[in-house]
């Protein structure tokens, strides 16, 4: 792709979700998020590929729906009590059409079934701008959002955790097990967003920084499926010992910043008197266990045969930049011991 039309596309895709944080006006807010879908199509269908093409055309459906409810109930609430603004969502209806809108944008369990399909169509760096940034933007309407009813965030919350875990246990496609692992991670912020948005954000921030290494790892090997895992070890000794980690990490074991959020969900969740939703979640986190040690496995523990096309990558100097593999990988294993600076934070 010609470099100004992929800065332009970048942009755009900046500018969307900037305009939509800055908006307190429900049109204004529906705007960013359009810019926001068609900056990345033309990045998704860059490779001419049919399953490319495919993916792009399910994206752009899937968030034409999400964008055309979003507008329906944001009018539908004027209409009802005459405000536009974002803060003022007082009628129960709109706010729950509003709430399944956006729920749909990011890809919530059990409007989550796009996700997956969309991701397999697409390259590494297009399925990580999808995986992260695209989220920020209805993420940021979600947490302004009051809804009428306290338990369908925590429906949506359980059941997208659930389906994650479940879903992802018999892929063998990489990208598929990263979107069944985004709609876990996903649900884990839903089902604490009204009880507190800052620790929500937090679970945000580390789930950006655990998914971008993951992706930029899987990218530096050029590992599209369970079984190209075992080669990495020819291509990058050194990262293929601490790709598991990161994996544990995306699975919330402690000592590593992936712990975080989940141990302090499930206090806020006690604190709530809602024990029985958090002991649901913790189990609902072994499903996706799981399938990360399936990965860690592959990578660490499965050798491919020790031939000389197998060996002959790791003589040869790779091209690709690591200083941001290096950053993002650096933070996925050790912020575990800043969670009360970050709180404190997140929280002024």
């Amino acid at each position: 792709m010609n470099p100004y039309i992929s800065a332009t596309l970048l942009f755009g895709l900046g500018l969307g979700t900037t305009i939509t944080f800055a908006s307190s006006h429900w049109l204004l807010a529906w705007m960013g998020l359009e810019m926001n879908t068609l900056a990345i199509i033309p990045l998704m269908a860059q490779q001419h590929h049919p399953r490319a093409v495919e993916a792009a055309t399910k994206y752009f459906l899937t968030q034409a729906t999400g964008a055309a409810t979003l507008l329906f109930a944001s009018t539908t609430n004027a209409w009802l009590t005459g405000q536009w603004d974002i803060q003022q969502m007082t009628h129960p209806l709109p706010t729950t059409l509003i709430i399944l809108a956006l729920s749909l944008k990011v890809g919530l369990a059990p409007l989550h079934s796009w996700l997956p399909e969309v991701l397999q169509g697409l390259d590494l760096v297009t399925g990580l701008i999808m995986s992260t940034w695209q989220k920020l933007a209805p993420f940021a309407l979600l947490i302004q959002i009051q809804p009428a009813d306290p338990n369908l965030l925590i429906v949506l919350g359980l059941t997208s955790t659930l389906v994650g875990g479940w879903g992802g246990l018999n892929q063998t496609q990489l990208r598929k097990i990263l979107a069944y692992s985004s709609i876990a991670h996903l649900g884990w912020m839903i089902l604490v967003l009204q009880f507190s948005p800052s620790l929500t954000l937090l679970t945000l921030l580390t789930y950006l920084v655990m998914t971008f290494s993951m992706f930029l790892v899987f990218k530096l090997n050029k590992s599209t499926n369970i079984n190209m895992l075992a080669t990495s070890w020819a291509k990058a000794p050194a990262l293929t010992s601490l790709t598991p980690l990161i994996l544990l990490s995306l699975g919330g074991l402690p000592p590593l910043t992936g712990f975080m959020p989940k141990w302090l969900i499930l206090q806020e969740l006690t604190k709530q008197d809602l024990a029985l939703t958090a002991t649901l979640a913790a189990l609902t986190a072994l499903l996706s266990l799981y399938f990360y040690l399936r990965l860690t496995y592959a990578m660490a523990l499965t050798m491919s045969p020790n031939n000389l096309t197998g060996t002959t990558p790791w003589r040869l100097q790779s091209l690709q930049p690591t200083l941001p593999l290096a950053i993002s990988t650096v933070a996925t294993l050790s912020l575990l011991p800043l969670t009360p600076a970050m709180m404190a934070l997140l929280t002024l």
